[in-house]
């Protein structure tokens, strides 16, 4: 494997954003039987390895340790001297500036040879603005959205982020190229990217301060508190006020700085030597408050190449990704905020002002794109946000979410253990193995109910399937594989090719469908080990993964019973979720017309079960095979979650030929090919026994839970007595303990609630004499006396209503 990053913790290999994983191309079908070349190719090329590795490292979003993507042969030591010693304001931040306003200069000669005309600006609403409050026209070249917000009110203004704008059309002097639009995004990799052709006809973020260039189809205003992508604008921009610390107090070589979905970090060059302290995290803190109370404007610049060179001179890093990134004869962007230049397609906040809450969180190590080849920087991120109170209340939460972090509760309540002879794989111990069986059986008694066939299917194949399916071409390094007899075999990272086998073991007609296939079966993919965390990232695992094939006329009453489904899952969690259906994107493979049939479907399962306007759209984030629906459910914390999935598929049904009789006895339409409909309401069982028992705090609900009874003697004269209780509770399937210790009757109680027993059975002379035992619970709770038989029947029904 090639090297990667001393901080990768957040690195993943994902292809789609759900739980569940669908191939991404059409490659061919069939591996080189027999071919000694080929194996020993594949077992033998490192770097083509390594190189593979880094690719599947990067996502749309930024991941630790990743950074804009380049080619190996740029990749080395090149931080040199540009950094030698912690020097506050450096001389090289003045050069900049001075270089700054020359380009500056140039451009506003070019804005002034553009011929302001008028424009209207369509609001959500469907109400048209084209004047200001003193009735002057909106102009292109000169309005902005700030400005349109100001005519529906000075609060409004004040309160959004960031626009979202979806333009009618350009005006006629507006060039993409000219406005630094037509490249790539330097920071491809750490922000989400429109890769529309047509991007006038896609909605864009826009600086609110930046002038308008054309009639605005929707001009929707953004606020923190209720669009994803405001926040990451915010945390953007914040990132930007870091970086400028940073260079204030050390004069680091800034590298990249992306948000997170949940803050922001920037990479730095200090040396080989120096390094980030907490004792760093103050002075950063009340640097990045004073850039706030200065209320600095974040400029957007339009530059050549040559002319970002000139700007990063002495600076290796942003000289490489220009190199690299920009090609000759073109523009792209940069950003000014006080004396801050930095590399960046933005958009970003009207000024620093905004931001009145940031706390750096913590500090790391990594290396230049990710490979320790590469120079070593250092990392640090930060929070922030608009208000002091939501700072607080992070800080809470984060307390809390240390305090429920499953691997802390996981270990006290020895539930699971983690080997190095085998990472990535959980050892359950019997009391966690107790919670892993309940989720299973709470899924399987589901499955039961709502017509589910459970099948069972080997572990491992030879690579010819995944070649038929499609995996092999992208996630073969993801996979576990081996040679038997000549040829390749792998370790199933998932379960779809092989159901897809069983229906077409057989003639299927229309009669038999919908068929709903289930599997528990042990998943195992190979994630790098600088990846693994807990039982949220892991190489062996299950998932409560199921298919359905339907034909096209039952995909909503389907996608329907899968809601229902979720629905009663979560209800049971105590977990809220949103609902999202990600449509058409531009790559999508397969008839236009039966996306839309199936979209429509979709819609009207969701219209039915949410009611209208209970869920969202997803405009062109559907996979290339077909439309889903993403399902986000929010814990305790009010974290978000993906965990179960929705998805259609019409592809891997082409890929294997599946077919079924139609019934018809017209030529051409005796068989049809079914949906296929990609499943999971748990998604892995490793995942879900994470995030609930973060949820529940380690305070597992009675049905759940590995310890349910604790039978406390007040003497052991009362053992015999106590133990007869405990095993007509085991009789019926509880978990019931007895403690014969010679801990005092109150220390036996108190260690009983500490270890999460739901109820503690006390037992004194009384209750052997009444056949009863007195009940408490772990929040100490004294709910009194009650015979046995009465308590079994009610630790039945606590059972059965899963409470």
């Amino acid at each position: 494997m090639g090297k990667k990053s001393q901080d990768s913790s957040d690195q993943e290999i994902t292809l789609q954003k759900t739980a569940k994983f669908s191939v991404l191309d059409l490659p061919g079908i069939t591996q080189r039987a027999n071919d000694p070349t080929t194996a020993s190719q594949n077992d033998t090329d490192d770097s083509s390895t390594k190189q593979s590795q880094k690719q599947g490292l990067q996502g749309r979003r930024a991941k630790a340790s990743t950074g804009p993507r380049m080619d190996d042969s740029t990749t080395n030591l090149i931080g040199g001297d540009s950094f030698l010693a912690r020097t506050p304001n450096p001389e090289w931040i003045k050069a900049r500036e001075d270089a700054y306003a020359k380009i500056a200069a140039r451009r506003q000669e070019e804005l002034e040879k553009k011929s302001p005309v008028p424009i209207q600006v369509v609001m959500p609403d469907g109400k048209v603005f084209d004047k200001t409050k003193n009735g002057e026209s909106f102009m292109a070249w000169k309005t902005s959205p700030y400005d349109v917000a100001c005519v529906i009110s000075q609060g409004l203004a004040d309160a959004a982020v960031v626009a979202r704008v979806t333009y009618e059309s350009y005006v006629e002097d507006y060039d993409l190229g000219e406005d630094g639009m037509e490249g790539e995004d330097l920071l491809a990799d750490a922000m989400e990217k429109d890769d529309d052709e047509n991007a006038a006809a896609k909605a864009v973020l826009w600086d609110l301060t930046r002038p308008l260039v054309g009639n605005v189809a929707k001009l929707e205003l953004l606020k923190f508190e209720s669009d994803a992508d405001a926040k990451t604008v915010f945390w953007h921009s914040s990132a930007h006020m870091l970086g400028e610390a940073l260079e204030h107090l050390y004069g680091c070589r800034l590298t990249i700085g992306p948000p997170l979905k949940g803050g922001f970090y920037y990479d730095s060059y200090m040396g080989a030597k120096d390094a980030f302290k907490e004792d760093d995290y103050a002075p950063v803190e009340q640097e990045v408050q004073k850039i706030a109370k200065s209320k600095q404007k974040f400029d957007r610049l339009v530059v050549t190449k040559e002319e970002a060179l000139e700007l990063f001179a002495g600076n290796p890093f942003k000289e490489q990704i220009i190199k690299t990134k920009v090609p000759d004869g073109t523009r792209t962007t940069v950003y000014k905020c006080g004396d801050l230049i930095d590399l960046c397609r933005g958009p970003h906040v009207p000024h620093t002002g905004r931001v009145k809450a940031f706390a750096a969180t913590r500090h790391s190590a990594t290396s230049w794109l990710g490979d320790t080849d590469n120079d070593s920087l250092q990392r640090m991120y930060g929070i922030s946000f608009p208000d002091k109170k939501m700072l607080k209340v992070w800080k809470e939460n984060q307390e809390m979410a240390k305090a429920r972090d499953h691997r802390r509760i996981a270990a006290k309540q020895e539930l699971i253990m983690f080997h190095d002879l085998s990472p990535g794989s959980a050892f359950w111990l019997p009391r966690g193995a107790r919670i892993y069986n309940k989720l299973i059986d709470f899924i399987k008694q589901h499955y039961w109910k709502r017509g589910y066939d459970e099948i069972i299917t080997p572990n491992i194949y030879n690579l010819d399937l995944w070649h038929q399916s499609g995996h092999a071409l992208h996630y073969q390094d993801a996979m576990f594989s081996f040679e038997v007899e000549g040829q390749k075999w792998a370790m199933k990272p998932m379960n779809c090719p092989g159901h897809c086998l069983m229906f077409a073991n057989s003639i299927r007609s229309y009669r038999d469908l919908p068929l709903r296939f289930a599997d528990f079966g042990v998943l195992h993919r190979n994630e790098l080990s600088g990846a693994l965390t807990g039982l949220t990232r892991v190489r062996r695992f299950q998932q409560d993964d199921a298919h359905i094939y339907c034909r096209e006329d039952q995909i909503e009453q389907e996608v329907l019973g899968a809601l229902d489904f979720m629905k009663d899952v979560y209800d049971t969690f105590g977990m809220t979720y949103k609902l999202e259906l990600s449509t058409r994107p531009k790559k999508a493979l397969g008839d236009i017309e039966l996306w839309e049939r199936a979209e429509t479907a979709l819609a009207n399962a969701m219209d039915k079960f949410a009611g209208k306007g209970g869920w969202r759209i997803n405009p062109g984030d559907g996979a290339f095979y077909g439309p889903k629906i993403d399902i986000k459910v929010m814990d305790a914390m009010e974290r978000v979650h993906q965990c179960a999935t929705v998805q259609l598929d019409f592809q891997l049904p082409i890929r294997f030929d599946l077919k079924y009789n139609t019934g018809s006895k017209e030529k051409g339409k005796e068989f049809e090919r079914p949906v296929m409909v990609h499943r999971a309401m748990l998604g892995s069982v490793e995942r879900m026994f994470a995030v609930l028992c973060e949820h529940w705090g380690g305070k597992w609900p009675f049905w759940i839970s590995p310890r349910q009874v604790m039978v406390v003697p007040v003497h052991a004269e009362f053992n015999p007595y106590c133990e007869a209780v405990q095993q007509k509770l085991h009789d019926q399937g509880f978990y019931a303990e007895v403690d014969v210790s010679k801990a005092t009757f109150q220390k036996k109680v108190r260690n009983a609630q500490v270890d999460q027993y739901n109820f503690q059975l006390v037992v004194g002379k009384n209750e052997v004499e009444n056949g009863t035992v007195n009940i408490r619970t772990r929040e100490n709770k004294v709910e009194g006396e009650m015979k046995v038989d009465d308590f079994v029947e009610m630790c039945k029904k606590l059972r059965a209503e899963h409470k």
